[in-house]
This record gives C-alpha cells, structure tokens and sequence, in this order.
C-alpha cells in the first residue's frame, strides 16, 4: 500500500467514526483536481461523496463546510449538505451526476440572483467562518473591510499576487500595478452596493449537475462580496451559455450599469491563483486583465 492510500484509508477510517456508519465500499470520482474525490457506499445502503487531502493547510475544509452551509441555507441554489467534516476530510451527500438540459443555465441565472439577494452581513467571511479562508488551496484573507473595493485588493488580488510573486511564477514588478489598482479601485469597481452572499470560486466546474439537469453549487470559496464576481468568473474557463445565465439573472434584478466594463476586474483574482497553482501559462491573460484598468511593465 502506498503511503498516499495508506493516508486516505485512515481518513475513511475517521470519517466512517464521525459518521457512526461503516464503509463497505469506496471508488474514485472523477473531477477532484485539488483534492482526492471518492464514492463511499455505507453498510446501511447510504452514499456520500468525500473529500480527502492529508496535506490540507488548517481549516481547509473546515472553511469549505462553514460556505456550503451559508450557500445552502439561502435556499436559492441546491447545494449538498454536509455530512462530516474533520481536519483531512469532508463528506457531503450524494448527488447522482447528469447533464446538462435545456434548462439548466436558465435555472443557474434565477438562483444566483436570489442567492446574491440573501445578502450578507459584510465584505468578507461568512457568520461562524474559520479565521483561515482559501481561494482553492491557496491562503487569502477575508477579514472584513469597509469597502468591496478594499476587501477586493487587500483580500484577493494582492495577497494571491503575492503568492504567485513568492513562487516565481509572477514578476516583483506586477506588484507595482496591482499597487496602481488599489490607487483606482474606488473609480473602476462601479456603483456602490450592498454585500452579495456569493459562491467566490464559480467556474463550470463547481456547478455541479444532477440526472435532472439542476445545477447544484459545490466547492465555494463563499464570502460576502460583489454579485459580479460569480457571473465573471463563469465567463473565464467556458462550459456555461454565459449569456442565457446572465438573461435569466436580469429576470430577477438587473445587473448595475457597466457591468462588462468589471469583468476583467473580477477575473483577475482567479487568473492569480491560476498563475500561483499552475505556472505562467496564465500570465498573459493576468497582464490583460489588468491592462483594462492600470498601465503594466513587466
């Protein structure tokens, strides 16, 4: 047994007490890019989906369960309950894989508007979050802050800029422009609004689809933030009709004007942590992003 396996079988062995139920049966499920995703069928008959990583920085899925949880309680968007959670696994229910219909992009677009409408108390993490925040396994920072345009700079970009810097994955000198943006960002982040309960990493891959065609919202880096952040990032990496989710969203509420003038700046936080995981692949489109808003030299 290899001493990866031997970990994951000692993190099922911790689940299965947390649970009180034993596992009779365990198989891989396909998707888990950051973390080791399986199937676990339970001796009374029940399924979960688990989660595992026996090198998760603390809190990690602590900070994942505390969002599902917010996201889930809005009763905007389906989203899984969580079943146990402990400091190198997760378990949530089991929801059996379909896809996509006709309806799927338009039910996504009502249910983020709802769900953004639930509010949130301020810029920054949920009620009863962790201290620890993470924008996939990366370190952020979601004190709260006066302003989104602060929590933005000073919770997201700068810090994942810093990350990506540290690991030679990114120019010192881009520092110096994501300083020219924070000089701008009350000038460029739009008409003030109320915090947004948002999901915060929602790309097509964290939507997940069941046998119906529902979308169900999962692996969220949830904060209270800007409601245009969820549908940029949608944007980024494909696999949505962008424009029907957005349509059925204005169903709801309009998005305020100059919403695509933001795009870049609300992309520009998961294009960091994209250069800071993945290597500098995604520099050019980082360098973009910002070129919308602040001159750049590196």
């Amino acid at each position: 047994m290899t001493r990866s396996s031997s970990a994951t079988s000692a993190a099922i062995e911790q689940l299965a007490a947390t649970l009180g139920r034993a596992v009779r049966g365990s198989s891989p499920v396909h998707g888990g890019c950051i973390t080791e995703t399986r199937r676990l069928d339970l001796d009374d008959g029940g399924t979960v989906f688990a989660k595992f990583d026996g090198s998760a920085p603390s809190g990690f899925f602590e900070s994942e369960a505390t969002g599902l949880g917010w996201l889930r309680a809005a009763g905007a968007l389906r989203v899984p309950d969580v079943l146990a959670v402990g400091e190198h696994f997760l378990a949530l229910e089991w929801v059996e894989p379909g896809r996509r219909h006709a309806h799927t992009d338009d039910e996504l677009g009502r249910g983020l508007a709802q769900l953004h409408l639930a509010g949130a108390m301020q810029f920054g993490r949920p009620p009863s979050a962790p201290a620890h925040a993470y924008l996939a396994t990366l370190p952020v920072a979601d004190g709260p802050a006066a302003t989104w345009g602060e929590f933005w700079i000073e919770g997201r970009v700068r810090p994942l800029a810093a990350i990506a810097v540290d690991r030679g994955e990114l120019p010192p000198a881009a520092l110096r422009s994501i300083d020219a943006l924070a000089d701008r960002i009350d000038e460029v982040a739009g008409p003030p609004e109320a915090p947004a309960r948002v999901h915060g990493d929602l790309w097509a891959g964290n939507v997940h689809v069941d046998v119906s065609g529902n979308p169900w919202l999962v692996d969220p880096s949830a904060h209270g933030g800007h409601r245009e952040t969820d549908l940029a990032m949608l944007a980024l990496f494909g696999g949505v009709d962008v424009g029907r989710v957005i349509q059925a969203y204005e169903e709801v509420t309009p998005l305020a004007d100059g919403w695509r003038d933001r795009v870049s700046l609300h992309q520009l936080a998961p294009l960091l942590a994209h250069v800071a995981l993945f290597g500098r692949g995604y520099i050019d489109a980082t360098r973009h992003a910002l070129e919308v808003y602040v001159t750049t030299r590196w």
